[in-house]
Order: C-alpha cells, then structure tokens, then sequence
C-alpha cells in the first residue's frame, strides 16, 4: 500500500489548516481539512481515517483534491439540484397571500373561518390543475414562514370601553378574592 503524499502545500503548513479548522462551522467539510493537515503531519492514510471516522479511501480523495486545488477545492461540494418543485415561486407566494389575506368563506370555497391543508389542497388542484399532498402543502407554508394555529374567536361588536371596564371589575374581584384568603391563612396560623 503506497503512502498518502501532499504533492502541493498551495501554501498551507499544518498550522494553517488548523487554524482554518477552527473557522469552518460545517462538520464534515472541518473534517476533510483535518484529514489532509494529519497527512501532511506525516500520518499514515489509514491511521487518519480512523481518527476522522472515515476509510482510507476517503482520505485518499480528500489528499488528490487538495493537491489537485487547494483548499479551495477541498471545501467545495456539488449538491444534486433535486426535483423540480410542484408550484413556481409565483403560484407559492400566491398560496401564501391567499392564507394571509382571505378566509375559504370570503372567496365561496367553503363556510370556514380558516384555511386548512385539506381546504388548501383542493383549491390548489383546481386553481393550478396540480395535485399536492396536505403535508407537502404544510411544509410549503412553512418554508415561507407561517405556521398553523388554532383559530381564535373574537368578538366582532365588543364595545371596547365596556371590556375594559369589565376587566378592571375582574382585577378587583381577584384581589378582594386574594385578599381573603390571605386572612383565613393569616387566622388559622393563629390558632
């Protein structure tokens, strides 16, 4: 088995890649720049991968990229682009301001007060002729920043004055409520 061999430092000691270790946040991309610094610290490439938890021919790729580019091309990594998603950003953002704005009432879709993925995901098929699952359809919200929540009800013709009102007559009953328990607490201790 021939030994892992840096062929082109780009200018980097061991001391330096530690030091950018300690800068790089992600996990596993600090671990490729550990596993080339212990090589050029004179490890053995199997002894490496066992410090890093990777197999040798791991650290065997991390070592030609780096000697290939640098650091530059150690840290860089492609990611597969992933399917194409169900709605465009436009018809996504059309999704959002429809929660935000109107309720299923409001536009004759429904008697409900609120939007749900069930309500959501048959306006959606007829709207934009796509059929979406409910839980695709509550990541997509949640990805553009709402969450579900229970709907609460308000009183539509409260006369404000009057709640206030109200609610000081509660304050007052809880503290006259506080007050006489604290005496019965007080006069049992005194017995």
């Amino acid at each position: 088995m021939k030994r892992l061999k840096i062929t082109n430092d780009h200018g980097w000691t061991p001391r330096t890649l530690r030091k950018q270790e300690r800068k790089i946040k992600n996990t596993l991309l600090r671990q490729r720049v550990m596993a080339v610094r212990l090589v050029m610290e004179g490890y053995l490439g199997k002894e490496v991968a066992s410090m890093v938890n990777v197999c040798r021919q791991t650290v065997s790729h991390y070592v030609s990229l780096f000697n290939e580019g640098g650091l530059e091309l150690l840290l860089h990594r492609d990611f597969a682009p992933g399917r194409e998603p169900f709605l465009t950003e436009e018809q996504q953002e059309k999704i959002k301001q429809l929660v935000l704005t109107t309720t299923p009432a409001e536009l004759g879709w429904d008697v409900a007060s609120a939007w749900n993925t069930k309500l959501l995901q048959s306006y959606v098929a007829k709207q934009f002729g796509v059929s979406i699952s409910r839980e695709a359809l509550r990541k997509l919200l949640h990805r553009k920043g709402l969450s579900w929540t229970r709907p609460t009800y308000t009183l539509a013709k409260g006369n404000p004055d009057e709640q206030k009102q109200f609610e000081k007559q509660m304050d007052l009953i809880k503290k006259k409520l506080d007050h006489q328990g604290d005496r019965r607490c007080c006069s049992s201790v005194h017995r």
